[in-house]
């Protein structure tokens, strides 16, 4: 790979969460080189003044937002801003003939009226929005391959259509029946001082949140109605858990036929994502752990069948801040550029 002509990219809003990560993977990325980071927040102030343990590898600063020094400087750019900025920069960056990833919801709806509903944004950027691509490899990446505009997924959203993905497209499940308990480590609330993400409130506690109203809830819904090809409905609670990283789906949904058993259903997943290198099915009896995929793209699916209720049981298991955000996007644009889509990717977490 050292071959490959360097891609020039930028990141907007580099100083979160998501913004480090896609930092450290673009870094040890061998077709890419980092030419602008940006965010007005944190402007003027050297990157590694915020993340310390990047001194010795990086001496950007972080700049203001100027769209057309971006477009100059860029051929991809990704978006890791709040709801509701990258739908009035997007326009802009594609005009002048960048690629975009953007890591917030602003382009993961279809319907822009849901989206402005549950994010209470009016947006003026219609037929751009209509061009997006969900960004989710393992259920569209021959569009992703030719698209110039990808909505990133959300984190919640990621493991839980894993799990979901093969049973709503197979009809295997009643649709209505679909449940998703899931439980998220305390990065995915961002960097910014909550108080509900303080060591002393999140510490030796367990508990739910955005119950029956959360917001990944009509993402969810409208990539299952989509494979389903019904109207979807989906009881989605998120809960907090106190570690820094991961997420744990665990999703319940009622067998159309109550004769399949666990083995059946390790058959069928494996078939369905036999293309698709970072989602690994464990052997029978086998339930994944959020530490498997730390700071890894995989996500990790278990599954069994309870022949009581004739229900499923799958749990599946992602990094929040890869699999489920930066890493996912490094995997669209790996997609984007033609590339071979595990490129600069970790596979392997350290462990324990």
């Amino acid at each position: 790979m050292a071959s490959l002509e360097k891609v020039s990219v930028g990141i907007i809003g580099a100083s979160g969460y998501g913004g480090v990560q896609l930092v450290r993977l673009l870094l040890e990325h061998p077709g890419v080189e980092i030419t602008y980071l940006g965010g007005d927040s944190s402007a003027g102030k050297k990157f590694a003044s915020l993340y310390p343990h990047f001194s010795h590898l990086v001496g950007l600063d972080i700049e203001a937002i100027d769209l057309d020094l971006i477009a100059d400087r860029c051929q991809v750019v990704f978006m890791g801003l709040p709801n509701g900025l990258a739908c009035q920069m997007t326009p802009t960056l594609l005009e002048k003939g960048c690629k975009v990833l953007d890591l917030s919801a602003d382009y993961r709806f279809s319907n822009l009226d849901t989206y402005t509903a549950w994010y209470k944004k009016e947006r003026e950027d219609r037929a751009i929005a209509a061009t997006a691509i969900y960004g989710l490899p393992e259920l569209y990446r021959e569009k992703i391959k030719q698209s110039q505009l990808i909505g990133c997924p959300g984190c919640y959203p990621t493991a839980s259509l894993l799990a979901l993905a093969p049973l709503l497209k197979q009809g295997l499940i009643l649709p209505e029946t679909a449940i998703i308990d899931a439980k998220s480590g305390t990065s995915g609330g961002g960097r910014q001082a909550k108080t509900n993400l303080l060591l002393a409130e999140a510490d030796n506690s367990l508990g739910a949140y955005g119950v029956a109203n959360h917001r990944h809830t009509p993402e969810i819904e409208q990539i299952c109605s989509e494979l389903a090809r019904q109207e979807v409905r989906v009881q989605f609670t998120p809960h907090l858990i106190p570690m820094v990283r991961g997420i744990l789906a665990t999703v319940y949904a009622t067998l159309r036929d109550p004769g399949l058993v666990r083995e059946d259903l390790i058959t069928i997943y494996t078939a369905f994502y036999r293309t698709s290198s970072f989602v690994k099915i464990l052997p029978s009896g086998i339930y994944p752990q959020t530490k498997w995929a730390c700071g890894t793209n995989l996500c990790y699916i278990g599954i069994e069948v309870d022949p009581r209720t004739d229900r499923i049981i799958v749990m599946s298991a992602i990094d929040n801040l890869m699999k489920g955000q930066a890493g996912q996007a490094v995997q669209c644009l790996n997609l984007m550029m033609g590339w071979d889509e595990t490129l600069g990717l970790p596979q392997l977490s350290f462990y324990p």
